[in-house]
């Protein structure tokens, strides 16, 4: 659809359009095809909801909305099973504060007491070297003089 039409088409499908605008839409549609045949669409469209509203206007039984609204006042929220696991979001905020700060603790607690255990290889990742591809390609006495050396009891 070009730009004449579509700037306007509301207004003109509606008919609140100013005859100005209404003319130059007008003149569009009698030499452009396309958008004669997308409007005319419209139009059916239009028509068709026009179609489905009521003719009479159906008011509802005098009280009925009092009635209504006392039963809606009248009832209780009924406690639920998720309702238990309801955080206030004071607390919430609370409760999540507190886990971190005792992750804090307990972190800088392992990372002080790191110190305590040896920097060195262990036995067992001695051994596990010795099993390891490289072990076999090199001559069996250089290799157990290099895995000897890094031992450090």
């Amino acid at each position: 659809m070009h730009v004449v039409v579509m700037e306007s088409l509301e207004e003109y499908l509606s008919g609140t359009l100013n005859p100005e605008s209404r003319r130059d839409i007008e003149a569009h549609l009698s030499i452009c095809e396309s958008c004669r045949q997308e409007v005319a669409g419209m139009q059916e469209i239009s028509g068709l909801f026009s179609a489905m509203v009521p003719d009479e206007v159906i008011e509802p039984a005098p009280g009925f909305y009092a009635r209504v609204m006392r039963e809606v006042g009248s009832r209780r929220p009924v406690p639920t099973f998720a309702g238990l696991f309801g955080l206030d979001l004071a607390f919430a905020r609370r409760l999540v504060f507190a886990s971190l700060l005792l992750l804090a603790a307990l972190g800088s607690y392992l990372v002080t007491r790191e110190s305590e255990y040896p920097a060195g290889s262990s036995p067992e990742a001695v051994m596990a070297q010795q099993d390891s591809p490289q072990f076999e390609n090199a001559p069996a006495h250089e290799a157990m003089l290099a895995t000897l050396t890094t031992y450090e009891p």
